[in-house]
């Protein structure tokens, strides 16, 4: 399984977020500047963040972005969901987008090896994005940018 570069830029945008957390706002063209986050894609990724309720924004000269939750309740899971979709690598595993295979020519029996292999994939993605949080990820820079949150 592969994770757009939407994913990847978002959380590149999520780490600079998580480390101001409750202190600053963060302006666009900076976490842009500091993650290597081409500014026109990161706009369309903030706006998709602010519309799912994760961060708050200002306009203005002053104005920038914020996370509205806790870095510690915001896992990878939802964002990578938010923005790749479901994290299934097939539809009729998926938890939150299941679809019933209709051209398998195991759709209609009591087992599909195919769907018993790809269930296990989507339960050991899922443990770790879902109990990763955004502190956590963002402990693992290993001191990247001056206000990185340092280790446990």
């Amino acid at each position: 399984m592969r994770f757009s570069k939407k994913s990847e830029y978002a959380l590149r945008a999520l780490i600079e977020l998580t480390a101001h957390y409750k202190k600053s706002l963060l302006q666009r063209h900076e976490i842009a500047d500091r993650q290597n986050v081409p500014i026109e894609f990161l706009e369309q990724i903030l706006l998709t963040l602010k519309n799912a309720g994760l961060l708050a924004s200002k306009r203005g000269v002053t104005g920038g972005y914020s996370l509205i939750k806790p870095p510690d309740e915001i896992t990878l899971g939802q964002v990578i969901r938010l923005l790749d979709g479901p994290l299934a690598p097939i539809a009729c595993v998926s938890k939150t987008a299941y679809q019933k295979c209709s051209d398998c020519p195991y759709a209609e029996k009591p087992s599909c090896p195919i769907q018993q292999v790809m269930l296990g994939v989507r339960n050991a993605i899922a443990d770790i994005l879902d109990n990763y949080t955004l502190s956590d990820f963002a402990r693992q820079t290993g001191g990247k940018g001056s206000d990185a949150i340092p280790p446990r």
